[in-house]
């Protein structure tokens, strides 16, 4: 049976990761960075497109896992009819190379183990040469080179290597996975358990440094390393999730390669960083954010990958899918979409570094100023949209509004921080976007603002106005929105991104997909910044209650099959976990949370 996406967690060293199965079978992996082939790929499809299995070689009775407190370091507990059964996973912040740490250790009696290591490179497609000796193997093939190292003898059999061993209580038996680039021998052997002690101390040693002191604070910091080891640590790049094509709709061909850095995420991911009291990765993100940019800015793209690379040519790769899901795609094509609102994302971004008092970065306010001069000519243009609709271009109201960020921060830095630029003009271009708006992107009957102008359609990107300060919380036709997204857009209180049944002219795509959670979770800040604290704590608890087991979230739910979709863990999701945290321990406190949300004042466009 196909696994549920909540039945993984996931270890990584903040350059890739990996997703351990209740199983014991690391189901995904790739190395050396997030958006390498996969050598472990049976997430998207069987075993036979490579694994790493561990577990008692008789089945089990229950299975138990839960994260070391304050660290990346999973214990997955096995009781058997014989015995019980540790086995700890790891993948130590490297040094030189990627590994990953597995340790089984005898908890009660004596339980019989198999491990089978099924390395299959380039997505499971091409089988390496194995060699073994002893308690090391090899495998080679192209580019990649692999080594096993193991406590216990390790055997060959086709194309499979094997272990079969016994472990009793007090016992502890190590395996190490270890990929060196093409010519390089491996390393010496190490001791597992030092180095996953050591593993547990640096994660706890930086989730130590969180300033969130709230009620939620185990969910924060599990959100927040999360985070962190979804980040490409030699540039600073976050990426969206550490998977490709995971289902938005179970048996359907919504399935995106995700693991690239949005600039849409910009804003959401500083604020989360600062929110939290790490300045240190802050700056990083936003000094990736600033090179990523650089160049003409009409050639800015809305993601890029890990080192700011440009070109994520999509293809389609020859998988089963996960539960049947097809096509599964590597790279992705909206890449060289248009799409106004990470203008807006990108400036609003920087602005909130200066005003939290990051130091300054080169260059930056030169990108802005470009950035600003071509926002000046182009923001009419249509465009495809934050949720990347391969539909045709239209007037997307959420991208208007984010073109209006732009010019807002630009003034907002010129009077703040005593910038050099053309105010004025940009005080003019900031009531012309505004105006406009409130005239195309709001409808009257509907008492809300739409998708695109003249739709007459809802889309939960409007939840954003207000916390972006285009207009505040209470003013009538933002409530209008809310109160119109919790009727169409909202299932079992949670939202959907758009309504999706009759959309195919709109996004290009078979309708169906799940609730959107980061939506919902701006719901319930658009509920804060009105001052109804409860309503949106009890949406934050309801969204906490959807995490699996050991606290990861997804891209998307299914609230009638009750299991996550898509991408997993999902950067979005988590940042907006911890933004509503603190949102709800310090609405209208921080400096930094009352420069976002400053409403704009200086407009003509009435409520209605």
């Amino acid at each position: 049976m196909t696994p549920r996406i909540e039945d993984y967690a996931a270890i990584g060293d903040t350059q890739t990761m990996a997703l351990v199965g209740r199983d014991g079978s690391i189901d995904w992996l790739c190395l050396p960075r997030f958006d390498s082939d996969a050598c472990f790929a049976a997430l998207l499809g069987d075993h036979r497109n490579g694994r790493w299995l561990l577990a008692p070689a008789g089945g089990h009775r229950t299975c138990d896992r839960r994260y070391r407190d304050g660290a990346l370091v999973l214990e997955t507990e096995f009781t058997t009819g014989d015995g019980m059964v540790r086995v700890v996973d790891a993948m130590p912040v490297r040094d030189r190379r990627p590994d990953v740490m597995r340790l089984v250790e005898g908890v009660r009696g004596r339980v019989r183990m198999r491990g089978e290591v099924i390395l299959r490179l380039d997505y499971g497609r091409v089988p390496p040469w194995l060699r073994t000796d002893g308690r090391r193997a090899s495998a080679l093939a192209g580019p990649d080179n692999l080594f096993v190292d193991a406590d216990v003898p390790l055997t060959v059999d086709d194309d499979v290597i094997r272990t079969d061993f016994e472990v009793r209580e007090g016992q502890r038996v190590g395996f190490r996975l270890e990929w060196t680039p093409p010519r390089q021998p491996p390393s010496d052997p190490v001791d597992v358990a030092t180095a996953i002690s050591r593993a547990t101390d640096w994660w706890r040693q930086w989730s130590g440094r969180c300033d969130y002191t709230g009620r939620y604070r185990a969910q924060v910091i599990r959100s927040l390393i999360t985070l962190k080891a979804l980040t490409y640590a030699p540039s600073g790049g976050t990426v969206a999730a550490a998977t490709t094509s995971l289902p938005e709709k179970l048996g359907g061909m919504r399935n995106w390669d995700y693991r690239y850095c949005w600039i849409r995420d910009a804003t959401f991911t500083l604020l989360a960083l600062l929110n939290a009291g790490y300045e240190q990765e802050a700056a990083a993100w936003r000094e990736w954010l600033v090179r990523a940019v650089a160049g003409w800015p009409q050639h800015m793209q809305m993601m890029y990958g890990v080192e700011g690379e440009r070109r994520l040519t999509e293809i389609e790769l020859d998988l089963p899918g996960f539960a049947g899901s097809r096509p599964v795609r590597i790279g992705n094509r909206a890449s060289g979409q248009f799409q106004l609102d990470v203008y807006g994302e990108l400036m609003d971004a920087i602005h909130q570094a200066r005003v939290c008092g990051l130091p300054p970065a080169a260059n930056a306010w030169d990108v802005q100023c470009a950035l600003l001069d071509f926002l000046e000519g182009h923001w009419r243009d249509p465009d495809n949209g934050i949720w990347e609709m391969r539909g045709p271009r239209r007037d997307f109201t959420h991208s208007k509004v984010m073109a209006w960020t732009a010019a807002d921060r630009a003034v907002r830095t010129v009077e703040e921080f005593g910038m050099d630029g053309p105010v004025e003009d940009w005080k003019r271009l900031r009531q012309d976007i505004f105006e406009e708006v409130c005239e195309r992107g709001y409808d009257t009957g509907l008492g809300a603002f739409t998708q695109y102008y003249g739709s007459g359609t809802l889309d939960a990107s409007l939840l954003l106005i207000p916390a972006v300060g285009f207009l505040p919380a209470d003013d009538r036709r933002v409530r209008g929105t809310v109160a119109a997204i919790e009727r169409g857009l909202c299932r079992d209180g949670l939202v959907q991104r758009y309504a999706s049944g009759g959309s195919q002219s709109v996004d290009g795509l078979p309708p169906g997909e799940g609730a959107f959670l980061a939506c919902t979770f701006w719901l319930a800040d658009c509920h804060i910044l009105r001052g109804d604290d409860e309503r949106g704590r009890r949406l934050l608890e309801r969204l906490l209650g959807l995490a699996n087991d050991v606290g990861l979230l997804s891209e998307e739910y299914d609230p009638r099959e009750r299991r996550l979709l898509g991408n997993f863990p999902q950067a979005l999701s988590h940042l907006s976990l911890v933004n509503t945290a603190f949102n709800l321990e310090h609405r209208g406190g921080p400096t930094h949370q009352r420069a976002r949300a400053r409403p704009y004042r200086e407009g003509r466009a009435e409520e209605g």
